[in-house]
């Protein structure tokens, strides 16, 4: 009787492992407001593969990831690929504003004002952390640091 009872136990354990391991979480639902004026919802965005980049324009890591992103929205976006740069609270919305436009950045630039988005995502504070979240809005990766380009590529094409 021990025995199977060690064994469920052990079924039990491995099973609630596997669901944390393997089991998506819902990305958080918050209000994005871009640069030009754009207000969306992280509802208005399901169906669509979502890259969301927690940025600075004093990081240097940031910075060095921008070009990158330019790339893969550029080859990704007509398939249902977005890409939202939330700039930091503490980013002078001048500063943001000035390098997006001097980038020419090709997708949605938002300022956190009050830093609601980076505490809804978990209390973001480190730059850049990114979060790749897939059509039914689960978050499929989250980054600390600059990303893994070849990895995100995959991850992004399995998602779309």
């Amino acid at each position: 009787m021990k025995k199977w009872l060690a064994v469920v136990l052990v079924l039990v354990l491995a099973g609630a492992v596997a669901w944390v391991a393997f089991s998506r979480h819902a990305a958080p639902e918050v209000r994005y407001t871009t640069l030009s004026g754009e207000t969306l919802s992280q509802a208005d965005l399901k169906g669509k593969v979502v890259l969301v980049n927690f940025w600075a324009t004093s990081c240097p890591g940031c910075i060095e990831e921008m070009p990158h992103m330019q790339q893969m929205y550029k080859e990704y976006a007509a398939k249902g690929f977005e890409t939202i740069a939330v700039a930091m609270s503490y980013d002078p919305p001048n500063y943001v504003k000035a390098y997006a436009d001097k980038n020419t950045l090709p997708f949605k630039v938002v300022l956190d004002a009050d830093g609601a988005i980076a505490k809804a995502f978990g209390d973001v504070e480190l730059t850049p952390t990114t979060f790749l979240i897939d059509r039914d809005g689960n978050i499929v990766k989250r980054y600390v640091g600059i990303m893994n380009f070849d990895e995100i590529k995959q991850l992004i094409v399995q998602s779309l």
